[in-house]
Parts: structure tokens; sequence; C-alpha cells
């Protein structure tokens, strides 16, 4: 009789025990993760809101792209400050920004117009004032020297200004610096409205020809409402003298916006020698004023102009005098005296204008990135590997719990419970959505899972032998 060789069946469980179907099914599996999510979700969360806030408050602090359209307050058409807002306009317009030029009547207009926000940009005399309004105005830099000429008839000339009481006097429109500059003096020298004198409100040409026309005794004519044709026609004129500050240490000592001068004999015109001697005279300077919220971009852009119009010699000023960041009425912009120490920034200095704008833009948001979002995502991994491991090593303090209750008597029903436990906690470390780079300190763990078993399995069979011995006695 033959015997038949059987093959013993393979436990339940082992693969070879499985249904045929169970056993291709394994081919079928979900793979383990790479990375887990919500961990990287949770972790990154902070980060962004951290770096977008960050580049918030950066383009919420820092100023928007310039604009490209400004005006200015020049002076009355024909006048030197009307030439002067001009030359500033063609400068600006090379680099893509519209300066519109208002007239005006002069430099107390201009202030008051940029006190309430009309203009952006005036030019204004030194000198000239106002009550209020002005807590915002900033300077961006004495442009330019400009001269008083007072012009009157006489069969000699006059030493003093208080010789011409009791004449009619053409003293400028109100709103100019050159009637704010007549009535000082005047009133210096005793003569004031209402008085003997007649004060007539004339300017530019209308006052040049009524002196010639003899409709006037003198006349005062400043640069913020006449233009240097003006002057030098009435040079010209017969019977017309300019007046001499002989008293100009004086007159400097006591209004001290006023800068003395010395006209050199034909200065005018060589050829007729005009003036045929060395006339003092008394020059306020005329300062660029604009609001304190001025775009550094156009600032900049400004003040490089100014450089241009004004830092050549002239008759009136010596190569390289002008302009300059000297305080008279006003504060000095932090951009304009940063450009008077270093001149323009590195971009605006080799790029054109509206690139480097974008350029300069581009770099104060890079700063926050650079500062905030880089080590930020640096520290991100090791961030998203500690709240990985957190998850498993929390168990830890679990298992310390029962390895301490394993060293204690504990009934049956006790340690069936911890049991238990232990199986739940096996069980969602198996199941939990731990990526295969830390599958490591997963196995380590249910290693350890074991070892607490091994622990309460040795506490049964120390229970059970004192028991045991108990019962023989």
């Amino acid at each position: 009789m033959s015997k038949t060789t059987e093959t013993p069946a393979a436990p339940s469980g082992t693969p070879a025990g499985r249904p045929a179907a169970a056993r291709r099914g394994l081919l079928g599996l979900r793979p383990v993760s790479l990375v887990s999510w919500r961990d990287a979700f949770v972790t990154l969360t902070p980060i962004v809101a951290i770096s977008a806030a960050a580049i918030f408050a950066t383009l919420h602090f820092i100023r928007p792209a310039p604009p490209d359209s400004l005006t200015i307050a020049g002076g009355p058409a024909g006048s030197n400050f009307f030439a002067v807002a001009e030359q500033y306009r063609a400068i600006l317009a090379r680099n893509g920004v519209t300066l519109n030029v208002l007239t005006s009547l002069g430099s107390a207009d201009n202030l008051d117009r940029i006190a309430k926000g009309e203009v952006d940009l005036a030019l204004v005399q030194s000198g000239v004032t106002r009550d209020g309004g002005t807590d915002d105005l900033v300077s961006l830099g004495t442009m330019f020297r400009q001269p008083v000429f007072i012009f009157y008839r006489a069969a000699k000339p006059i030493a003093r200004l208080s010789e011409l009481a009791g004449q009619r006097i053409a003293v400028g429109r109100e709103g100019s610096g050159t009637h704010f500059l007549a009535l000082a003096l005047l009133d210096g020298n005793g003569i004031v409205r209402g008085g003997s004198s007649a004060l007539l409100d004339l300017e530019g040409e209308a006052a040049k020809q009524a002196l010639i026309d003899r409709q006037v005794d003198a006349i005062f004519l400043s640069g913020d409402s006449a233009g240097i044709a003006t002057v030098r026609d009435l040079m010209h004129a017969d019977g017309v003298r300019l007046y001499d500050f002989t008293q100009g240490e004086a007159y400097e000592r006591r209004y001290r916006y006023l800068n003395r001068l010395e006209l050199p004999a034909g200065a005018f015109d060589l050829g007729s020698n005009l003036p045929d001697h060395r006339i003092n005279m008394m020059a306020p300077t005329v300062e660029l004023l604009a609001h304190g919220d001025l775009h550094p971009a156009l600032s900049d852009l400004l003040n490089e102009a100014a450089y241009e119009v004004h830092n050549r010699g002239t008759l009136m000023q010596n190569p390289g005098e002008f302009p300059h960041p000297i305080e008279h009425d006003y504060p000095m912009s932090s951009d304009a005296m940063r450009y008077y120490k270093s001149g323009k920034s590195f971009a605006y200095r080799f790029l054109p204008f509206w690139l480097a704008s974008l350029v300069s833009r581009a770099l104060v948001v890079l700063l926050p990135v650079i500062v905030v979002v880089i080590p930020a995502l640096r520290f991100a991994p090791s961030l998203y590997g500690w709240r990985v491991k957190r998850r498993i090593y929390k168990r830890y303090g679990e298992l310390m719990e029962f390895e301490r209750a394993a060293l204690d008597t504990m009934t049956p029903e006790q340690r069936a419970q911890l049991l238990a436990k232990l199986d739940e906690i096996e069980k969602s470390i198996i199941s939990a959505k731990i990526p295969g780079m830390f599958a490591d300190r997963l196995y380590i763990l249910r290693r350890h899972i074991q070892w607490v078993r091994e622990s309460l399995a040795a506490n049964a069979a120390r229970d059970g032998k004192a028991d045991a011995a108990l019962l023989e006695r």
C-alpha cells in the first residue's frame, strides 16, 4: 500500500494560505506616499502667510511708481521765472515726464498755489512767506540768485531810497516777489502806503513803459515779474538811472534773505559801457519748493535739471555756485540732500528713467523675499520633518505609561485592557499616512511596542508564579 505524501497546510494568514486571488491582489496594493500633504500644508501655510505679509507691508510702505506729469507755478509770461520753468520742462520731457508750466503773478502767488495744493512745484523768492499751509512744503535747493533792479529818473544819482519819498513808485503787482520786496525795502526807508508817495501796482513791461513815458518816477523790477530784456532796454533809456545800494552791507544785515552783488561796469553793454561804473545790488535767492511727498525719483530728476540749468556761470553768478542745499525759509528735502551728497542712485544713473523706476521698485520688493522667504523655505524641510516625527514620538509617552504599569501587580482584566490599547496604537500607526522616508522610525516604534507586550507577558508570568507560591503555602 503506497503512502500518499500530504503537504502540510500553510498556516492561516501567510501568503501560501491566502486564496490565489488574494495573492494576485498583492500587485495592486496602494503605494506608500512619499509626502504627507497634511503636514506639508500645515508647515507651508504660516511660511506663505508671513512671506505674503512681509511683501504686502513692503509694497504698502514703499512709494508707488512716479507719476509722469507735474505742474509748476512759474511767473508772468516773459519773466525770468517763467523762462527757467520752461527750461525745466524741456529737460524733464527728455525723460518722459511732462511738466506743465503755469503763469502766475510771481513768488507770493506761487507760494499760495503750492500751499493750497494747486501745483506740485513752485519757484519762490527767499523772504516771501505766508501764514499757514506750508507745513508740508520742502525745498529742493537754492536754484539761483535774482537781483532786484530799481530804476528811477533824477538829475543826479540818489544815495538812499528815502529820497524817493513823495514820488510815484511802481512796486509790482500784489502776489509777486517784487511787490513783497519793494514794500519791505521802502518800509525800511519810511515810505509806506497811504503816505506822501504813490505806490502803483505796475510790473514788467507796463512799469518800464510808464517810466519811459514819465508816468512814474521809479520802478522795482525782479525776475519773477520781468525778463532780462526789459532790464537791458531800461539801461539804454535816456534819463533813467539804476539805483546803487551804497548801504548794501546794512541791507544785508537787516534783511537776512538778501545778498550783496556787485555789477561790474559794462556788464549789460560793453560797447556802450552800461553801466558806466560798478554798482552794488541786492539779490534774494530763489528756491524750488515741492510737497513733502514728492516721489524720490522725481526729486532726483528735478535736481538734475536744476544742475543743468543753473550750474553754468551767468552775469549774476559764478560757475558751479548754484544750485546748493542751503536752507532759508523752508526745510531741505531729505531726498534732495541725498542727491546733493551722492548724486543719483545707481539704477537712475545708468538706465532710462522709466526702466530705472521699475528696477528700483523690483529691488525693494525682492528685499522681503531675500530676508524672509528664502530663510523660511530653508527652514521648511526641518519643520516638516519635525511635524511628521512628532506624530510618531508622541506614542512613546503612552508606551512609557504601559511600561511603568507592567512593573506593578495587575489583574488579568487590567492586563488585557493594556494589551488591547497596545493593539490599537499599533493599528493606528500602521494605518497612519507616514511618508516612506520616515519608515525606519515607524518600525522602531513597532519594535518598542512589541517589547512592551513582552514586558506585560513577563508581568503575567511573574504574577502567576506568585499566585502558585501562595497556594502551596
